[in-house]
């Protein structure tokens, strides 16, 4: 793939049909991981078969570290550390954020999930899915620039009732290592349209009163 624009560099190995399968093999690799987690288990616990999950499916490497954020710490940007070893309770929330290499491509995928019914959770865990989805078809039908997705993001988040973190912005991803690459920053400072099967469009979004959020991410692209 060839894109004109220098923040959308890719490496010499890089192919669109491997960086799906490297999406579709996360996905693959979160369903499995979804499958083991219960209520009473903590985060470390989770963690360390997140990771042997991946093992067993014979990921490259990691490209960021598997996240798993349980409870309050559902509120935590990437680059914060959890709050303690949560236990997962009866009536609670996660989610999972992880950035695995598969076939030499970077899979980025992360969704939320709730153990319980409490209804105002499992809502967040819902919307965030619904926001995604919502943001994503925008792109594909006006052509939005990044920076015009994220201002939507926020107005549609608002009209569900969450509050969308901004910090959180999206990102590039590329055949491994795109950061030998230059950079591209955040999906939610490009000025132009994003091109597909090369940008993150990441929502996390939190409730206004209670102290917990939700998080879902997945590649913009528009299919074979």
């Amino acid at each position: 793939m060839t894109t004109a624009h220098p923040k959308e560099a890719t490496g010499e190995a890089f192919s669109l049909d491997a960086m799906r399968v490297a999406q579709s093999e996360s996905w693959r690799a979160l369903r499995a991981m979804v499958a083991q987690i219960h209520p009473g288990m903590r985060e470390s616990e989770a963690l360390a078969m997140g990771h042997q999950v991946l093992a067993d499916m014979g990921m490259d490497c990691e490209w960021h570290p598997l996240m798993m954020r349980f409870g309050e710490n559902t509120l935590k940007v990437f680059s914060s550390k959890n709050d303690d070893d949560h236990v997962l309770g009866e009536d609670d929330i996660y989610f999972i954020d992880m950035g695995p290499v598969f076939q030499g491509h970077e899979g980025d995928v992360g969704e939320t999930f709730v153990t319980g019914t409490d209804p105002e959770m499992a809502r967040c865990a819902a919307d965030s899915k619904a926001l995604f989805d919502r943001v994503a078809a925008i792109w594909r039908d006006e052509k939005l620039g990044g920076i015009a997705l994220y201002d939507a993001a926020a107005r549609e988040a608002e009209r569900l009732g969450w509050v969308l973190n901004l910090d959180v912005k999206g990102h590039r991803v590329s055949d491994y290592p795109h950061r030998a690459l230059p950079p591209g920053g955040q999906l939610g400072s490009l000025d132009h349209v994003p091109t597909t099967g090369l940008w993150v469009l990441e929502i996390q979004i939190r409730h206004p009163t209670r102290p917990f959020g939700a998080f879902y991410e997945d590649l913009l692209d528009l299919g074979a």
